[in-house]
């Protein structure tokens, strides 16, 4: 196993992390005075469209897609894995940018992977463009969706097409009124076996019977800059029969092909994010002075450093086999790794997070710092792509049945 940086990927991560420090991170005050200004628009702010624009002509552009097939674009996942973390530094704003924000990200991996030609031209190449976004809608608010097969909305054959009824909530980006399409996860036939009961229809957002019925906060935040999450109802929605993807019965599959990809991003971002934390937690100690030493002379403070660092170093190691795996052997055989990393990562990145909040004090409690958002941000990736428990328990049942 070889997991040192190859030339592309040196290349790549020193163009976003001149980016991320030259553009990006200085824009973050002008994307929370947008955000203040219009407090009532969910619309893409316009200082992502100008970062879209400078990114997309440096180069920094859909790279989270993989080689597939004949092309030669992207990153395969160990190349694309410093590049990820470079963007956790400003979760914000960064991966939006690179047009690699979630759940675009996965939603363009879900229509290039199983998507039909004509799918593929109406969504995906405008999703590739950022002309518009999307969401993916599986979450349930009346089921413990944990347990996908639990899923309740239902996708009914009728005629020539289906009828989507059913209702879905923590639908990222969905508030967006950019979000033009929805990918929903529902059941077209109850009386399969549990793992294909289900399917994968696209929705477009203007379809007769769509309802977005509000947003939902994450401790607090909205994440209005990426789209927020809604609360929707599909009331009778009729699409077209070549709105479904793949074939009846294959929605589970194809969730569990989706969300592979998507939890070792979130894990990649999320080592910037303890990055940007730990860097924050230094700047702090070399310049607070408290009971007649700077912090980063006090003992307790620099455990804090090396416990934070210590766990950077070693899940960056786990992240980088479980993208080497990928790339090798498929998501399938990656399982083991990528459920590590889904449970180890955000973990210890909230650990980090929480230490350096500690040492600002109140103001790591405050917005006058990105800590709170940190904290809120990582502490959802427990929960988002399924919580900590569920991986627990297949990674020892795992373990148990060698």
């Amino acid at each position: 196993m070889d997991f040192a940086p190859d030339a592309r990927a040196d290349e790549f991560t020193e163009r976003a992390r001149a980016f991320l420090h030259d553009r990006v991170i200085p824009a973050e005050p002008e994307l929370e005075r947008h955000l203040k200004e219009f407090q009532d628009g969910w619309g893409t702010p316009p200082i992502v469209r100008e970062l879209q624009a400078e990114a997309r002509s440096r180069g920094l552009w859909n790279l989270f897609l993989p080689p597939h097939g004949t092309e030669d674009s992207g990153l395969t996942n160990l190349q694309y894995a410093p590049v990820a973390e470079v963007t956790g530094w400003s979760p914000r704003l960064a991966p939006i940018a690179f047009n690699c924000a979630a759940p675009d990200t996965g939603n363009m991996e879900l229509l290039r992977e199983f998507g039909t030609p004509a799918q593929q031209a109406e969504w995906l190449e405008p999703l590739l463009r950022a002309e518009i976004r999307s969401s993916f809608c599986m979450t349930e608010p009346e089921v413990a969706s944990s347990d996908a097969t639990n899923i309740e909305t239902r996708i009914r054959p009728d005629g020539d097409g289906y009828v989507v009824t059913g209702r879905k909530w923590w639908s990222t980006g969905a508030m967006n009124p950019d979000a033009a399409v929805f990918i929903v996860m529902g059941k077209t036939d109850p009386n399969a076996d549990r793992h294909h009961q289900q399917s994968m229809i696209l929705v477009p957002r203007d379809a007769p019977g769509v309802r977005v019925v509000r947003p939902l906060t994450v401790l607090g935040f909205d994440d209005r800059d990426h789209g927020g999450h809604a609360e929707i109802v599909f009331d009778g929605v009729r699409v077209p029969a070549s709105n479904l993807i793949g074939a009846e019965g294959d929605g589970f599959a194809i969730a569990q092909a989706r969300l592979g990809p998507g939890r070792i991003h979130h894990c990649m971002r999320a080592l910037g994010m303890g990055e940007r934390a730990l860097s924050l937690l230094r700047e702090r100690a070399s310049t607070r002075r408290a009971f007649g030493r700077l912090l980063a002379e006090q003992g307790v403070v620099q455990e804090l450093a090396a416990e934070s660092r210590i766990q950077l170093e070693s899940l960056r190691l786990l992240v980088l086999k479980t993208a080497w795996l990928m790339d090798e052997v498929g998501a399938r055989q990656a399982m083991t790794e990528i459920q590590s990393i889904k449970i180890a990562v955000p973990r210890a990145v909230q650990q980090i997070v929480d230490r350096t909040i500690q040492l600002f004090g109140a103001a790591g409690l405050s917005g006058d710092t990105p800590l709170a958002e940190l904290f809120a941000g990582v502490r959802s990736l427990r929960i988002a792509d399924g919580p900590d428990d569920v991986h627990l328990a297949r990674l020892g049942r795992a373990e148990l049945n060698r």
